[in-house]
């Protein structure tokens, strides 16, 4: 019976990743960004836009939004 080799552990794997992915001229970053899942990014979400959406320039600042999107064609 041949020996059995061992898997690499993973942190051997990701070492071996990050290191191709430098010799690509790439480097690792790290971003945080808000918790679209928390009680308290939809509460303050909700907030704001009830706070555009009454506001007195709301239909104005829409109108803006409009004209410089692309919609694709749409």
């Amino acid at each position: 019976m041949p020996p059995t080799t061992r898997p690499k552990p993973s942190r051997d794997k990701v070492r071996a990743h990050r290191k191709r992915l430098r010799q690509q001229g790439l480097r690792p970053i790290q971003i945080w960004v808000a918790d679209v899942r928390s009680s308290a990014f939809v509460k303050e979400a909700h907030r704001q836009s009830l706070a555009v959406a009454n506001s007195p320039h709301a239909k104005r600042d829409q109108d803006f939004i409009d004209a410089t999107s692309d919609w694709g064609g749409a």
